[in-house]
């Protein structure tokens, strides 16, 4: 679920999904205002999905989270 597998394409793959939220994630946002940006992705589909994409993203220290906001770390 979080890699893409023969079963599992790579849009649909948490890590996919998480490619989708830091495309959307050009500005710092709150949760809130990223999900009503990003609800309508079709790769994305549910708000749990949403949730562990972001929280993969967070663990791996892609984003992080600041005065309320979730920013794109630099790489």
């Amino acid at each position: 679920m979080i890699l893409p597998t023969k079963h599992i394409p790579q849009n649909e793959a948490l890590i996919g999904v998480g490619a989708t939220v830091l495309i959307h994630l050009d500005t710092p946002r709150t949760v809130s205002g990223l999900w009503e940006r990003l609800r309508a992705e079709p790769n994305v589909g549910t708000f749990e999905r949403f949730v562990l994409a972001t929280t993969l993203l967070f663990m791996i220290g892609a984003v992080d989270m600041q005065n309320g906001l979730l920013t794109r770390t630099a790489s």
